[in-house]
């Protein structure tokens, strides 16, 4: 079975993009391939990588990208998935041949106010909400 492509876009890609583009690989990688990119690509969040390490995923290694250069590669994507505000969504480019686009709108760690260690407690709520929101349409696409 070929695996379907995904591609996860939101502003930065240095938080919300990039977790759930780790949770696709780690859950549904039997039969999805996940990649992400941002509006105005930034820097990978400290923070979301030390979640992402607390359940054993490790994304320090990425890099942030752009979505418009993804555009200019030509690659096609089964699913084009916005988890951005949806006012920033309505700026993602239109990729060709796309089966679906959605949109699942989670909150921005960038934007997070507190110690390190009250902002940590909020970037878990978010990874642990892109996961449930992953199990469960990995669930339904992977069986169909």
């Amino acid at each position: 079975m070929k695996k379907q492509k995904v591609l996860f876009v939101c502003i930065h890609n240095s938080a919300r993009s990039q977790m759930a583009e780790a949770w696709v690989n780690h859950l549904c990688g039997h039969c999805m391939e996940a990649e992400s990119a941002g509006l105005e690509p930034g820097v990978l969040n400290p923070l979301v990588v030390k979640a992402m390490q607390e359940v054993g995923i490790d994304i320090s290694h990425k890099q942030t990208r752009g979505v418009f250069d993804i555009v200019k590669s030509g690659q096609l994507f089964s699913y084009v998935i916005t988890v951005c505000d949806e006012a920033s969504a309505e700026r993602c480019p239109i990729f060709v041949g796309i089966t679906q686009r959605l949109h699942w709108s989670f909150p921005d760690p960038s934007v997070l106010s507190g110690t390190e260690e009250e902002k940590m407690v909020e970037v878990r709520k978010i990874r642990d909400l892109i996961k449930v929101q992953i199990e469960t349409w990995c669930n339904t696409v992977c069986a169909g």
